[in-house]
This record gives structure tokens, sequence and C-alpha cells, in this order.
């Protein structure tokens, strides 16, 4: 009783059945499916920045994510003061059950705690409006780190997960399509400067945005 006495529980159920009704009803049209390159294809260099390691996923986390592909890696910048890791996990449908795990569920979920949560805005090239991402912070025994990630799907850049789930069901009808992508930036924390770490995080995404926008479907 207490699950249903909670707003936001009721507003996602209420939005989990609405979704799960359109989108059985479009999936008896063909599926629109956009043409997109490997994520390996990404450059190993950026302005500032350059590639230091692939990060390899196990294979059973492979198997829970479900995604059609994945790219995980760590970059340095020039001065090697700072690192960052880059991930992006792209579906091509959502159709079977497939979707991107929010990081404030899987994160807790590895041992993580959660300390802060709110979106900012990060200005980027080639675009009038900044875009709107969450940053979110947190620690797991005496390491903190700074994660900035987005949903990007169908020229949107969505922090919300209830936005994301709603424009799914718009995509999915209006455009006959449901791919998505998870972006996600994660900076450690070093000397307890959570600011800093905040800002390497934005000049990072702002690095590799042209890329970002180029890769992934529009």
């Amino acid at each position: 009783m207490s699950f249903l006495n909670n707003k936001y529980a009721r507003v996602l159920t209420v939005l989990l059945v609405v979704q799960g009704v359109l989108l059985y009803g479009v999936a008896l049209r063909p599926e629109n499916v956009p043409a997109v390159g490997r994520l390996d294809a990404f450059p190993m260099q950026v302005p500032g920045w350059q590639m230091k390691q692939v990060s390899p996923i196990e294979d059973e986390v492979k198997e829970i994510l479900k995604a059609d592909d994945l790219l995980s890696r760590w970059y340095v910048n020039d001065s090697e003061t700072a690192s960052a890791y880059f991930f992006i996990a792209f579906f091509k449908t959502q159709r079977e059950g497939q979707a991107p795990h929010s990081p404030k569920n899987c994160l807790p979920g590895s041992g993580y705690e959660a300390l802060e949560s709110f979106p900012i805005d990060i200005p980027v090239s080639g675009r009038a409006q900044p875009i709107h991402v969450n940053r979110y912070l947190t620690a797991r025994g005496e390491d903190k780190s700074v994660t900035l990630y987005w949903y990007q799907s169908h020229n949107r850049i969505i922090a919300d997960e209830f936005a994301a789930r709603f424009y799914l069901i718009v995509d999915s009808i209006r455009y006959h399509r449901s791919d998505t992508a998870l972006v996600k930036i994660v900076v450690p924390v070093r000397g307890g400067d959570a600011d800093l770490a905040t800002k390497t995080a934005v000049g990072f995404a702002q690095a590799m945005w042209p890329d970002v926008v180029r890769q992934l479907p529009r």
C-alpha cells in the first residue's frame, strides 16, 4: 500500500501501462530501424583528450544490458592530469523489452552511494540551446566520482527517465522508431573537489559532442 500511496510510483505505473498498450499496437507495424555505424568508430583522440584504454565489459553484463552496441573507454587529457570514462549503450529497438538501464538504478546496485543528483546545462558546438543532462555524484568507500548522463534519440537529448519513456511512446507512434542511446561520462573526484570533476566532465562532453552527434542516428 505504501507503494500505491507514492505519487511518483503511481505516475510511473500508469505510464508503463499506457506505454505497453500503445507499443503493442504499433508493434503490428514495421519499425523504421535507422542505419548506424559501429560505436568503436569513435575517435581515439579529440581536442584536449586521447584514449588511454578500452575498458572491457563482461559477457554477463552485456547479457543484462542487451544493447545492440556498446562503447566503453577511458580517456586522459593532454597533460594527463585528469581522466574520463566514456560509455555508450545503443539500442536499435525497444520493442522486445530492451531498454537503457538508468545509472540511478545501476550504480547503487553496484555498491555506489548516491550523494547528489540534479540536472545541468552544457553549451555545445553547433546547437543553439545547451544540452540538458543529469549530474550524479556517487561514492564507494572513500572514492567519489561525478557522472554525467543523458538519453539520446531522434534529435533529442533527454535527462529525465520519465521523459525518455514519454518520447519512446511518441516516436513509436509518429515515426515507427524506438531506437535510443544512453551516453555516460564518469570522472573521478580528486582531492575532494567535486566541482572540478564536474568541470572536467563538462569539458570532455563538449570535446566529444561533435562525434556523438555524427555517430548516433538522428
